[in-house]
Parts: C-alpha cells; sequence; structure tokens
C-alpha cells in the first residue's frame, strides 16, 4: 500500500508553543501547574499531561498557589483578570494569531462596531473571543444566519482561526449586503488554510484519506469534511487502534494528514500501523520483507551491522588492515548499548515509537539476556584477541554506556547536583552515541596497532562520530514531541527543530571539507567515496524538512542503511584497489 502523509499534518505553530510553554515550566518546576480549560484538543496530550501532574481546570475554586496556564485557545478578559486577581502564576499559552483576533474585537468594539465571528458559538477560541466584544458580539456559523441578525450600522467581521474558508468567504459576501459599513478581517491562521487546501489536493489523488485528531476537535473535523466532499473514503481516527484494517486493506494508496492539535507520535504510530498492514494488491513476500526489516530495526541488529560497516572503514582510514574481530566487537557493542538502553528508557519508547516499545516488552528477557551475552563474547574477544589495554578501554566504555540510564547519584546528593543520571545531562544523548561509536569503530583497532595518537586515528574518529551525531540528531527532531512530553533535553528540544536541522547540516558540510582538504595521506579515490555517505546523510536532512519521506518505519530504515552501504562501497574499493583475494582468519 502507498501512504502519503501531508506535510501540514499535526500541530499548528500556536499548539506547538503553548505545549513547549507548558512542558518547560513542568521540567523546570516543583510548583503545581493548572491549566485554564483544556490546553488542547486532544485526549492522548491531555492524558499524558495529566500523568505528569499537570491538571486541568475550569474555575479557580479553592486554588490559592501555582501556576495557571491559558490554554492556546485564549480565554475572556474577565477570567484573566480573575486570575490575576488571585495571586497564582500565570504562564500565557495563547496562540498569537488568537491574540491578534482578540486585538482586532477589542479595538473595534471600542470604536463602537459590532463584532460578527464567524466559527463555533461553544468553541473555546470564540467563546474567548466574544469576551472582548463587551456583549455586542454575535456568532455565525452559517452564511444563511446573517439574515437573522438585527439592523447594524457598522460590523467588523472576524473569523475563528481554525474556520473554514469557503464558509467565512459566504458569510462576508452576504454581510457586505447587508451592512452597509462593514471591515472585514480574514484572521483564519495561514496554517489553517494550507492545511485545508492540501487536504483536499491529496485525497483527489489517493483512494481512501485518514484523518489523525481529537474528536472534539473543530478543525479536524472540517477536515474530515474537505476530504469527504471529494468523494474519497475517509476514515477519521484518534488513534491506530481506531483504524479499520480490513477496509484498508482493500486499497492501493492512502494519504493521512492529522488535526493541529494532534502530536506527532500518534501520527507515527498511525504510520506504523499502515506501513505494516498487509494489502491485498501486495504479494506475500513484499510483505514478509517488510516485516523482517521492521525486526532487524527494533531488535537493533541492523544498526548493529552498521556500527560493524563503520569499523571496516575507519580501519581503511587508519591504513589498518580490518580484523573480523574488530568488526565483531563494534556489532556486539552496539547490538548490547542499543538494546539495554532502549529497555531502561522505557517511558520515552512508549511515545516516540511504540511498535519498538511493544516488541521489547514482549521479547524483554530474551533481548536482555542476548545483550549481557553480547558484552561478554565482545570482552572475550578483546582480551584473546587485542591484548589488556584495548579489553580494559572496552570495559570502561561499556560501563558508561550501561549507566547511561541507571542513577548514579545517590538520593541523599540528589539535593545539590542537578543530575541523577548521565541521560539527565542536557544534549548528552546524541553526543554520547557519537562518542561511543567513535570509540568503539577507530580507538580500538588502533590500540591493538599502537596508533592511538596518530593524525589518521584522530580523523577516523571524528568521521564516524560526526555521521553518528547527524544520524542521531535527526532521530531526535523525529522524538521531539515525546521526548519533551517526558522531560528529556536533548539538542532539538535546547536548541530548537531548526537550528538543530542548521547544526546538522553545517555539520555534513564540515565532514566534506574535511574529507577533501585534511586527510592528503587517504587515497583520492576513498575521499571521493566517503563524501557519498555525508552527501546521503543531508538528503535524508532535506527529505525530512521537506517531507518527501514519511516520518515511520521506512524512513528509519532509510536513514540506518547509510552506514551499510557505506562498508559496502569501501569494501569494493578495498578489493579492488589492493587486489586482494580474501582469507577469512582468527589471531
Amino acid at each position: 500500500m502507498k501512504v502519503r502523509l501531508a506535510k501540514t499534518a499535526g500541530f499548528c505553530m500556536g499548539v506547538r508553543r503553548a505545549m513547549e510553554r507548558v512542558l518547560l515550566v513542568a521540567n523546570n518546576s516543583k510548583e503545581k501547574i493548572y491549566t485554564y480549560g483544556s490546553l488542547i484538543h486532544n485526549p492522548q496530550v491531555l492524558e499524558l499531561l495529566k500523568k505528569r501532574g499537570i491538571e486541568t481546570i475550569e474555575k479557580l475554586d479553592g486554588i490559592s498557589s501555582g501556576t495557571v496556564v491559558i490554554r492556546a485557545h485564549g480565554i475572556p478578559p474577565k477570567e484573566r483578570g480573575a486570575i490575576k486577581s488571585s495571586g497564582l502564576n500565570i504562564i500565557d499559552a495563547t496562540c498569537p494569531r488568537v491574540g491578534r483576533v482578540q486585538a482586532i474585537v477589542k479595538r473595534y468594539t471600542r470604536k463602537g462596531y459590532t463584532p460578527i465571528i464567524v466559527g463555533d458559538k461553544d468553541h473555546p477560541e470564540v467563546i474567548g473571543l466574544l469576551g472582548f466584544s463587551e456583549g455586542k458580539g454575535w456568532v455565525i456559523d452559517d452564511p444563511g444566519a446573517i439574515s437573522t441578525l438585527p439592523y447594524l450600522k457598522k460590523v467588523v467581521v472576524v473569523a475563528q482561526t481554525t474556520q473554514s474558508e469557503d464558509v467565512f468567504n459566504r458569510v462576508v459576501e452576504k454581510a457586505h449586503r447587508r451592512f452597509p459599513e462593514c471591515k472585514v478581517f480574514n484572521t483564519i491562521c495561514p496554517s489553517t488554510l494550507d492545511r485545508q487546501a492540501e487536504v483536499a489536493e491529496l485525497a483527489r489523488s489517493v483512494e481512501g484519506m485518514i484523518i489523525v485528531g481529537g474528536k472534539n476537535s473543530g478543525n479536524t473535523q472540517r477536515l474530515v469534511r474537505i476530504a469527504k466532499a471529494t468523494g474519497v473514503k475517509t476514515f477519521h481516527v484518534e488513534t491506530e487502534a481506531e483504524l479499520d484494517r480490513k477496509a484498508l486493506s482493500q486499497l492501493k494508496s492512502v494519504g493521512v494528514t492529522a488535526g493541529a492539535s494532534t502530536p506527532n507520535w500518534v501520527i507515527k504510530r498511525v504510520l506504523r500501523e499502515l506501513e505494516g498492514l498487509e494489502s491485498t494488491h501486495e504479494g506475500k513476500w513484499r510483505n514478509f520483507a517488510y516485516r523482517f526489516l521492521q525486526f532487524l530495526l527494533r531488535s537493533n541488529l541492523y544498526v548493529a551491522l552498521g556500527a560493524g560497516a563503520l569499523s571496516f572503514v575507519s580501519c581503511l582510514l587508519q591504513s589498518i588492515r580490518p580484523r573480523p574481530s574488530y568488526l565483531l566487537i563494534a556489532f556486539l557493542y552496539t547490538y548490547a548499548m542499543h538494546g539495554l538502553n532502549h529497555i531502561t528508557d522505557k517511558d520515552a519508547e512508549q511515545l516516540n515509537d511504540p511498535a519498538r516499545a511493544g516488541f521489547y516488552e514482549r521479547y524483554q528477557n530474551y533481548l536482555i539476556f542476548s545483550g549481557i551475552v553480547a558484552v561478554g563474547i565482545a570482552l572475550f574477544l578483546a582480551i584473546v584477541s587485542l591484548g589488556m589495554i584495548p579489553f580494559a578501554f572496552l570495559v570502561s566504555i561499556s560501563v558508561l554506556g550501561l549507566l547511561y540510564n541507571i542513577p548514579i547519584v545517590p538520593w541523599g546528593q540528589f539535593k545539590i547536583s542537578q543530575f541523577k543520571k548521565l541521560k539527565d545531562i542536557p544534549g548528552s544523548k546524541t553526543l554520547s552515541i557519537a562518542m561511543g561509536w567513535g570509540a568503539v569503530t577507530s580507538l580500538i583497532p588502533a590500540m591493538d596497532v599502537n596508533k592511538i595518537f596518530s593524525p589518521s586515528t584522530l580523523f577516523a574518529f571524528l568521521f564516524v562520530a560526526a555521521l553518528v551525531y547527524i544520524r542521531s540528531g535527526l532521530f531526535d527532531i523525529l522524538d521531539i514531541q515525546g521526548d519533551q512530553m517526558v522531560g528529556k533535553e536533548t539538542i532539538p528540544i535546547i536548541l530548537g527543530e531548526k537550528k538543530t536541522l542548521y547544526l546538522l547540516k553545517v555539520l555534513c558540510g564540515f565532514l566534506a571539507i574535511l574529507l577533501l582538504l585534511i586527510p592528503k595521506a587517504i587515497n583520492p579515490l576513498l575521499r571521493y567515496i566517503l563524501l557519498v555517505p555525508v552527501a546521503y546523510m543531508a538528503m535524508c536532512l532535506i527529505a525530512y524538512q521537506r517531507r518527501w519521506i514519511l516520518s515511520g518505519g521506512t524512513f528509519e530504515a532509510i536513514v540506518e542503511t547509510n552506514f551499510l552501504l557505506t562498508g559496502l562501497a569501501t569494501l569494493v574499493w578495498y578489493i579492488l584497489f589492493y587486489e586482494l583475494k580474501f582469507t577469512i582468519y582468527f589471531i
């Protein structure tokens, strides 16, 4: 089945801003936090906020301390005044675009105009806008209702930011005919317009449309109506559990979009479910191949193969003859560290990759056992094949890797220490993964042949670490909303998505320059070959930014495949350049 994801699916700017504000407070304050009304219209998000101790309230009765967050939809000025007079701390998470509409209504009401708000009368945003009209405003959700209004000399027409543009335009047309002085402000959010236009276009190019979002979300319901109006089969779901698998399996292509309050992790769950759905139009071998690839990804075997491939590349960069023991140690170490750390970081995994989380839950005992065995075999190979120094080094980085998600600061000292675990250090996740890969793929072979302080070893370490940093940073961007919910401070959360993407692109450029200018001792052809994985990662960044590829299992496989292709390309060069006949041996 072909699955197409709308570029505009998911959180809009206002919702993302509200979430970031409330989570910033939750992650850095011990005060009780309340949201005045539902922060956004998504039950899954609200449930997770509740688990974080963030309570939704409709009144201030009995609340004397804490912080109150004003929801993205905004509130009437009288309610805001009541919160201020209560002495509670206030964080205004009102969407700036909603704030603009409030300002228009307030300004023109004072000029003697009667506000006409095109929207849903029971929607929180509209209720807030009415509060700025000093009791003079009217709410219209149907063009025909204009004729039922009393005669008004001066009117100002605005729209709920998530309103249908077609309905708004028809209301405006009738308002101009009826009222002599009619000022109009099209206050529909541009992202709403883009979302509505895209769903109509997408629906015409697929056999089915899936709209993901809360059943009580007005903007999501409008997307459903627009999709249905095109005649395409339309499914409105809140989560992947509601997907009609039988009906969807009959389709060759589906489009997926989501309301402005739908988080990325919910969209990713739907995409993963669709990717794994067996279509009646696809062969069994194709479905089997996809499931096998997902097994390799979820079990971390695929990423471990990539580490083994980079170990081979690192040896060539250092002019070290690749030995099977180097590659196998890199493979086993990476398999163990990734698997064991995923198991000890369940909270984030449940949001960011529920399919992998379910895989770990089902096979937890096996994965723990196999991870411990992998570490044991790697250490055995190091002591038997490489010697005491590489063995001691591998022990050290293995201990650090295993301690990453485990509390190491005693409870009694936690009051004077900001960090209880290594993972609590801001930005440590991406850097620690990159350093671990760089160490096991380049430093261990260098220690074995006493080249640890050579410039080529430094270059090999930087090349691998930078390439892995870009890969891990990209995955952190994909997981940004889930990581925020559990209080992680990854690079994208610290810098923001745009700045992180810019940083990763700069790293790609740095690696390309490094390959072309610095390592004069490296064979020119090999340098050009190694430019390919750098360009590959840059294309992955662009593909994510422009939504060319779905951010599900397929995208993960494409990114992880880069390291295997790098190893394969250098292997071909190694055979052709040295004209070697391979003899597999262990020392």
